[in-house]
């Protein structure tokens, strides 16, 4: 009996490991495993690591190369003002988060909020985001830092300027993830996307005005105000501190200080809100189902074909307007692609050619087909089993794209010329956009059998599955890259006929890009066809994923 119970009595308890290191130890398990899976997913993930710390090396020896310029701190303030605005909505709508991030899966749990915030916050540190950020702000600090007291503040600043850019992300997140993940709750959100994309527009339209002014005076204004905003106001300390003025420098530490502490609090409130009240966003969604699946029953299928291609048409269409985040890729995609080319129009700057814009944007639509449909693919997976089957079934899918994009690329372009009055560039704009449309829509095809991806039905504010992020982002850039350069012929046509001034013959590039572009999307379906049947257990695994 002794010796039984000697290590109940006799032997120390084993250390219990903080909350935070487990989340940390849970990011970088969930990360690893998620490369594991393929090597494509790996090689992705690595580039994009790659091409985002050239990109960040290039800004820090940009801001190096500033300083003393005059200018440095209105570019420095107002770069990271931007950066805040981007974490506070980007994570939103674009591919990132991982399961770690995501508070719904930590109500069953029994853990302290305030344990739980610093273990969340240290995880969200853990990443290329973050990093990204970090290199960021070391170059707008190093741009501005000038002697003892610059340096001092610039230790302090940079970090702050991290740490608040991630809580402030988490915490909008944090509050918000009812709201998102309930049905109407992500219709809403649409809102949100019109709302980014105008916004990206006033920016472009802020940019083309101060290059006409020619000089960066014009942002004294806006830097004084934004100095004085976490986490902008960190790097506005630094150049205060340099410049003497130790008072205001403190004072702006010490406001974004007090502005992390407050995104915190915050943070804490929505999780324990989170963990303690019910969800009512769903209550009496039944009620009204059945009513609604009844109106509108056949009034779609009758004006598609018969058979699997209409079948398959209507199941694509179906999804633009039932499911939520499909349907706000579509509404910011139509929305950006109207936008960009009429803004630049009334702004006296504008070309028939950005009309161009709406072809790109909606082609885009038709990358990642396969993890649209998330872990529902599995149905469509059992009626692929040759590359006839998996043929019928994206051209489907194209078809039911191609409904929507092609009159309204026709429609953009047209309003395009109408606004600058510039018809008798249309019939050439309008055969480069249809020609862009094709190519887009094939590479999308090849992309979504060689590069799929998860989209998770759980999370309103992630858009791909832990561990794809680079997949993802290597697909759409990728495949936009190679639609560029398949639409070059077209474009070197183009060129061709004015500099050798045929204007006369301008108008044949309206038929020649639309067969251009029809041919290219046959082309990508032929080539992506095999390439879907022969890889589907692969395809059907990744998109389950979320």
């Amino acid at each position: 009996m002794s010796t039984a119970t000697a290590p109940l009595t006799g032997s120390p308890a084993s250390p219990v490991p903080s909350l935070t290191s487990v989340f940390v130890r849970l990011k970088l398990s969930l990360l690893r495993n998620g490369l594991r899976q393929s090597g494509g997913r790996t090689a992705a993930y690595i580039l994009s690591i790659v091409f985002g710390f050239l990109f960040a090396a290039a800004i820090v020896l940009a801001f190096v190369l500033m300083r003393g310029n005059a200018d440095a701190d209105s570019v420095a303030v107002l770069l990271t003002g931007v950066i805040a605005l981007s974490w506070t909505v980007m994570p939103l709508f674009i591919p990132s988060g991982d399961e770690t991030l995501d508070p719904s899966r930590l109500v069953m749990l029994p853990l302290r909020p305030r344990p739980l915030v610093r273990a969340l916050l240290v995880a969200s540190l853990v990443g290329v985001g973050p990093a990204l950020t970090l290199f960021l702000a070391l170059g707008a600090a190093l741009s501005l830092a000038h002697g003892a007291a610059g340096v001092a503040a610039a230790v302090l600043a940079v970090p702050l300027t991290a740490v608040t850019c991630v809580a402030l992300s988490r915490a909008v997140a944090a509050a918000n993830v009812r709201l998102l993940t309930s049905r109407k709750g992500r219709d809403l959100a649409l809102l949100s996307g019109l709302v980014i994309a105008v916004g990206m527009q006033l920016v472009n339209f802020g940019a083309q005005r101060l290059g006409r002014t020619g000089g960066l005076e014009s942002l004294e204004p806006a830097t004084a105000v934004v100095g004085w905003l976490p986490p902008a106001a960190a790097i506005g300390a630094v150049d205060s501190a340099s410049q003497g003025d130790y008072a205001v420098a403190a004072v702006r530490l010490l406001l974004t200080a007090a502005t992390l502490v407050a995104l915190l609090y915050w943070w804490q409130r929505s999780l324990v809100r989170l963990m303690v009240e019910p969800d009512g966003s769903t209550i009496g969604a039944a009620s009204g189902a059945g009513a609604r699946e009844k109106s509108g029953t056949g009034r779609l299928a009758r004006l598609l074909p018969g058979g699997r291609t209409g079948a398959v048409m209507e199941r694509s269409l179906r999804y633009v307007w039932r499911d939520p985040k499909t349907k706000a890729s579509w509404v910011t995609s139509l929305a950006i692609g109207l936008i960009v080319p009429l803004f630049n129009a009334f702004q006296g700057s504008g070309s028939i050619y950005f009309a161009c814009f709406a072809s790109g944007m909606l082609g885009m639509l038709m990358y990642n087909q396969f993890g649209q449909d998330s872990s529902a693919f599995w149905m469509v997976a059992q009626t692929i089993s040759t590359s006839a089957d998996a043929y019928a079934e994206l051209r489907s899918r194209a078809l039911a794209l191609l409904s929507i994009t092609l009159p309204y690329t026709v429609l953009v372009t047209a309003i395009t010329a109408g606004v600058l009055d510039d018809w008798s560039r249309l019939p050439e704009a309008l055969g480069l956009a249809l020609g862009l449309l094709g190519a887009m829509v094939a590479t999308g095809a090849v992309t979504s059998a060689s590069f799929p991806y998860s989209i998770p039905q759980d999370s309103g504010y992630k858009n791909v599955a832990p561990g794809q992020g680079g997949l993802a982002w290597i697909s759409i850039m990728g495949g936009m890259i190679v639609a560029s350069l398949l639409c070059s012929p077209l474009i070197g046509a183009t060129i061709y006929l004015h500099v050798s001034d045929q204007s006369s013959l301008l108008w044949l590039v309206l038929p020649a890009g639309t067969l251009y572009g029809a041919l290219l999307l046959l082309a990508g379906l032929k080539l992506a066809a095999p390439r879907t049947a022969r890889r589907l257990p692969e395809i059907l695994t990744a998109v389950s994923k979320g």
